[in-house]
């Protein structure tokens, strides 16, 4: 889906079914079943929250970089891993998510300011500028 940061659109577009389920403990989770890709988020989780935002682009991450790959976003903490494919599925989340405009509209704000008014992690933030 040519332009568009929506991770749902994209999975959506990519044939990657979504699928909203009580979780427990896990914000999300991406699954290969029968050759078909899934991403599992967590109920508990408000649709118009930043976080199901960010983890849905998280395991859209693993859907497109680790499609066989069976892999759980545990809540609050994911961004904090150091396995190789997490951190490249947060990166991928970051870099999706805040885009250059995204970045150039907030330039006079602090890193803080920039988390309050998106909602996004400052972990998720410090990925995208690193790169």
């Amino acid at each position: 889906m040519a332009g568009s940061r929506n991770p749902i659109k994209i999975a959506e577009y990519a044939n990657i079914r979504i699928a909203i389920l009580p979780l427990g403990n896990i914000a999300g989770n991406y699954k290969l079943i029968n050759r078909k890709r899934w991403i599992f988020i967590n109920d508990s989780i408000s649709m118009d929250s930043p976080l199901f935002e960010v983890v849905a682009a998280h395991e859209l991450g693993h859907a497109l970089l680790h499609r066989k790959e069976n892999c759980a976003f545990i809540k609050n903490k994911t961004l904090l891993l150091t396995s190789g494919i997490e951190r490249e599925a947060n990166e991928f989340a970051a870099h999706l998510l805040i885009s250059d405009d995204l970045l150039q509209s907030y330039s006079g704000c602090t890193q803080s300011q920039f988390c309050d008014c998106t909602g996004y992690p400052m972990e998720l933030l410090n990925l995208r500028l690193k790169n």
